[in-house]
């Protein structure tokens, strides 16, 4: 399927495609975005496809298979940077209208054929990748963990613009399609074959033959239902609409993320039956594009891929993870570990802790893989109990997660440095010691790397990779970053510093907070004037969430950076053993891990005023924290605080909301 050409010579030469007739004279056409990674569909590719389309028609092909060439996926989606810099100018109005149009009308044309077609997906198959999909006859997918159907437009503040919103309702009904597009969410290939967004998923040795045998004997469609054609009547769009918005606006608000409501309200208006939809989806896509908050979510998608790209993962090749502390954070680090297929031997002095995490790992993988016992299994095997440390001479890596106790560290690195193997990364997972006083003891001090991973490691995407600029070995750090890739961890190089980035840019932010509380502010006003600016919690449900005590504890350290003091509520908090969500009491009560939310004292303050005070406590660290150089630029700070504390990504990032 490599030839540009197919026997009969009938098809032109393409730059991204490779065109194929096979013996039953069946097309194959393989996708292959000239000098890239990974196929995207840019204005060249498009009009190449549209293009042979043409060609197609005025063949006497009896069918079309659409396949990619790279071995990463299908389609990862419509080319992001194409929406980069868009305003609400007409003239950028007129060049976003005309890419989406481009999109559309290819996906038109490619449903307009008068011959079946199939596309035929092994790994990725995103944004306009699965809009090209949906505009195929059929959808046949490699039965594969490393394939996955998404409509992610919402993340970037959009929602699909080639056809997609129609294509998918029309498919699999707008109960199936709306929560697709709504959450931007993956979905495997058995669970949309089982949904009806595919029409087969086969192993791979199959797929060939079996998008051949689709083609040829074209099995009978899959039919709406009943209920999927009495939800587009104009009476149930409004009833299921007005449902979706609340539960919509349960989780945003308009004004920050308008998207998802732009794209309730286009079902609602033209329905999926209307060809209407299709313009009113491109204007809509054109004007969401040239919003703040599609604008940010954009940035926000590149920044993501920079940290992605920081951790080369030629660099290194982990097999082995030994991780030394079986509570929470070393617990956690060791499931994460084992579920992203490494061997993982996890220390501690203690037979209960590691039995008890033995558990923990269990439910989470079954939690994680509900329904696949292989992968449990799998899971289960690579987590091994190490009592007596012998997974250190062996392990590639060796994270320490132990309590924040500075000598009790120094002890552990003086004897690590002795067993482990020479080639070995020494990683500390402190969220507050810097790195050279734990490496005064050692005799390779430039081995020490901080790994900082954040609660819950299973949520949070970012790892802090922390070093010295003076002392840390720079390959040390590149293996690091490699090694958080490997586990599908977002890499951040941050230079040591109390606190690292993140801790430090919180902790003033979570101190306001308790401060408000303690002057007399009730604790719902104090966390609702965060969540209306966007934060993803309040300063005070944070404390709880993360611990009072190491709210205290790190405060304490990064108190003379930072310069602030430390409420003596908190203190009071911590010696009485209220320590927030482990312990049932804190800001909040907690029931089974749940807070509930007493009755408040009205308060007749300015909710503004107080959304100024506690956000520019978090902004203003951020800017000492770049003009430290912490980290490399503004652009890895923005990135950092999103990843690390989800700060309202629709902002772009606290220094982009600033300037």
């Amino acid at each position: 399927m490599n030839a540009l050409t197919n026997d009969n010579g009938i098809y032109g030469n393409y730059t991204h495609l490779k065109i194929h007739t096979d013996d039953h004279n069946i097309t194959w056409l393989a996708l292959d975005l000239n000098g890239a990674s990974t196929n995207v569909l840019n204005p060249d590719i498009i009009k190449e496809l549209s293009s042979a389309c043409s060609e197609i028609i005025n063949s006497n092909t009896k069918g079309l298979i659409i396949y990619s060439n790279k071995p990463s996926g299908f389609v990862a989606g419509a080319d992001v940077k194409g929406f980069q810099g868009i305003t609400d100018s007409e003239a950028d109005r007129k060049l976003a209208l005309s890419f989406i149009k481009l999109g559309q009308d290819l996906c038109q044309k490619i449903e307009s054929l008068p011959i079946p077609t199939v596309a035929m997906v092994k790994g990725f198959c995103m944004g306009g990748g699965l809009e090209l999909a949906l505009a195929c006859d059929y959808i046949v997918a490699d039965d594969a963990p490393s394939t996955k159907f998404s409509l992610p437009e919402i993340k970037l503040g959009i929602h699909p613009g080639f056809g997609g919103t129609v294509r998918s309702i029309r498919k699999i009904g707008v109960l199936k399609a709306m929560p697709l597009m709504l959450t931007g969410r993956n979905v495997l290939p058995r669970q949309a074959k089982k949904m009806g967004l595919i029409d087969a998923c086969v192993a791979r040795r199959q797929l060939e033959v079996t998008a051949l045998r689709t083609t040829l004997d074209q099995p009978p469609k899959q039919q709406t239902t009943k209920l999927q054609r009495l939800l587009e009547t104009p009476l149930l769009r409004k009833i299921a609409a007005t449902k979706m918005r609340k539960q919509v606006a349960s989780k945003a608000k308009q004004e920050h993320y308008p998207a998802p409501y732009a794209l309730i309200n286009l079902w609602e208006f033209h329905g999926s039956k209307s060809d209407a939809m299709f313009q009113a989806e491109a204007d809509s896509v054109a004007t969401l594009v040239a919003t703040d908050t599609a604008q940010n979510l954009v940035r926000v998608f590149f920044l993501q891929n920079r940290l992605k790209a920081s951790g080369d993962k030629s660099l290194f090749t982990p097999k082995h993870v030994h991780i030394i502390g079986a509570g929470i954070m070393g617990g956690d680090i060791a499931i994460w570990c084992a579920m992203q297929g490494l061997r993982v031997t996890l220390q501690d002095t203690r037979a209960e802790a590691l039995a008890q995490l033995v558990g923990r790992a269990n439910n989470a993988f079954k939690r994680r893989y509900p329904k696949d016992k292989l992968r449990i299994r799998h899971a289960q095997d690579n987590l091994l109990p190490d009592l007596n440390g012998d997974g250190v001479s062996k392990a590639d890596v060796i994270i320490e997660a132990i309590f924040e106790d500075l000598k009790a560290k120094q002890n552990l690195f003086k004897d690590l440095e002795s067993r482990a193997r020479p080639e070995a990364i020494l990683a500390t997972n402190t969220s507050s010691i810097v790195l050279t006083d734990i490496a005064k003891v050692m005799q390779q001090p430039e081995r020490l790397v901080g790994l900082h991973f954040f609660n819950p490691v299973i949520k949070m995407p970012l790892v802090e990779v922390t070093h010295t600029t003076d002392q840390t070995d720079p390959d040390i750090i590149h293996r690091a970053q490699s090694f958080s890739s490997h586990i599908n961890k977002l890499p951040l190089a941050v230079k040591s510093s109390p606190g690292f980035l993140i801790n430090r840019i919180l902790m003033p932010y979570i101190l306001e907070g308790v401060i408000a509380h303690q002057e007399g502010i009730p604790v719902t006003v104090v966390d609702n004037a965060a969540t209306e600016y966007g934060m993803p919690m309040g300063p005070l449900e944070l404390a709880d969430t993360v611990g009072l005590d190491i709210c205290l504890h790190v405060g304490k350290i990064v108190a003379s950076t930072v310069g602030v003091s430390i409420p003596t509520s908190l203190d009071k908090s911590v010696e009485s053993g209220h320590l927030g969500k482990k312990t049932g009491q804190g800001f909040y009560t907690w029931v089974k891990g749940k807070k509930t939310i007493s009755k408040q004292q009205p308060w007749s303050g300015d909710r503004l005023q107080l959304e100024d005070r506690l956000i520019s406590k978090l902004t203003d660290e951020a800017q000492k924290c770049l003009d430290e150089n912490l980290v490399e630029d503004a652009d890895l700070l923005d990135a950092g605080v999103i990843f690390g504390t989800g700060f309202a990504p629709f902002r772009g990032g606290p220094l982009r909301s600033i300037h």
